[in-house]
């Protein structure tokens, strides 16, 4: 058998076959799901987290509701003004395409919990999803949840405020544009779902 040279291209993994971090409903809704973003005991959840955690490959983590992924959902404010994305029409998510988010944030894969926290990996993710020059503090939020479409039936959502003390901040990756605008103006905006319970508790809990 041919041994593959360390000078050889490495063909990317396709991300529907990639290992990602799933728990099972039953373990995360004990006394049945909810609408909205709930402020729970944040560290309880992460070792509800590493109690239950397993790894399924992308691809059945989609078709299969009795499990909800877990995503990190990254949100930066400096001042008043948080950070509103729109998505490229060609995202890889075609669910999502072109609407505005005001999450940054995706799935955990299996590499990416080896020594490291859900904390840890939130940081690096907004390292390499955005250009910041400043420093942030991470304040965890809540759990998000909604059964309203089937790509919310499939994930679950750990709510992270990134306070920065710098307004220098832009966009790469899959993302089309990023401002920093007011709470207000992100409602004029076609935003997905998450972001639009982002929007509501913020305004709730004036935080």
């Amino acid at each position: 058998m041919k041994q593959a040279s360390g000078n050889e291209k490495q063909l990317p993994v396709n991300k529907f076959n990639e290992s990602i971090l799933v728990l099972k409903r039953k373990n995360l809704f004990p006394d049945g799901d909810w609408t909205g973003i709930k402020k729970v005991d944040f560290e309880q959840y992460l070792k509800l987290v590493q109690q239950h955690q397993e790894f399924m490959p992308r691809g059945l983590a989609e078709e299969d509701a009795t499990y909800k992924q877990i995503i990190p959902y990254l949100v930066f404010r400096h001042n008043d003004l948080y950070f509103l994305m729109q998505r490229k029409g060609s995202s890889s998510e075609q669910r999502l395409a072109s609407k505005y988010s005001l999450g940054i944030g995706g799935h955990l894969r299996e590499e990416d919990m080896k020594g490291s926290t859900i904390i840890e990996w939130a940081q690096r993710e907004f390292d390499e999803e955005i250009c910041y020059s400043g420093s942030v503090t991470i304040t965890p939020l809540g759990i998000l949840n909604s059964e309203s479409t089937p790509v919310d039936q499939v994930h679950i959502g750990f709510v992270l405020l990134l306070e920065g003390d710098s307004a220098d901040i832009s966009i790469r990756s899959e993302l089309q544009s990023g401002e920093l605008v007011l709470l207000s103006e992100c409602k004029e905006k076609d935003l997905e779902g998450w972001s639009r319970l982002v929007v509501e508790f913020l305004e709730t809990h004036k935080i």
